[in-house]
């Protein structure tokens, strides 16, 4: 499993080929993990990805800058997680092509809380919080942070409604029990 010599890979990590993975010894797996075919994996400066995590077909996350994934995310198909980014004032110039000194490169982070969810197609920007329990709708784009447990759509993505969370903390409490469940832990992995 550890074909692309991960930093860490737990139980239960499925990767469908083909997946591309650039800087895998930065990359945490932690268990329950799917990677699904086409999707491309740039850990930047370190991606942690916890325990029941779906990456669905044809998702990236690119940027140089940090990733990470509490328990429970998903990520549908086509997701956009961008963790940095050239400037595009007209101040430096532009593309991994030219030599760093000629660039103003600005890397971040993206953090998506455990249990919050990107619908097909959403893009978020670089220096986000996707709050526990929150949602972005198919095609939203994503700029500042989303609070916990609300729903966005949209471009720029804007909460529209609030989102249940009793019975989901309650169906995780009993995953826990019954299987001995403990939620990853990524304090020690956050250097933003």
């Amino acid at each position: 499993m550890n074909k692309w010599n991960f930093k860490k890979v737990g139980d239960n990590v499925k990767i469908y080929d083909p997946v591309t993975f650039i800087n895998p010894d930065l990359i945490i797996l932690n268990n329950n993990i799917i990677v699904s075919e086409f999707s491309f994996i740039n850990a930047g400066q370190g991606l942690f990805i916890g325990n029941y995590i779906h990456i669905s077909p044809y998702t990236s996350i690119s940027g140089g800058g940090y990733c990470i994934l509490e328990d429970f995310v998903g990520l549908s198909t086509g997701v956009r997680l961008i963790t940095g980014s050239d400037d595009y004032s007209g101040k430096a110039l532009t593309n991994p092509t030219v030599p760093i000194e000629f660039r103003n490169v600005d890397r971040s982070f993206i953090h998506c809380k455990k249990h919050s969810l990107l619908a097909t197609n959403v893009i978020v920007h670089p220096g986000v919080t996707i709050g526990e329990g929150a949602v972005a709708a198919s095609n939203s784009v994503v700029t500042k942070d989303l609070e916990p447990w609300c729903v966005y759509m949209g471009i720029p993505a804007k909460k529209v409604k609030e989102r249940e969370k009793h019975t989901i903390l309650q169906l995780e409490k009993e995953l826990k029990n019954k299987y001995n469940f403990k939620n990853s832990d990524y304090t020690s992995f956050i250097k933003y």
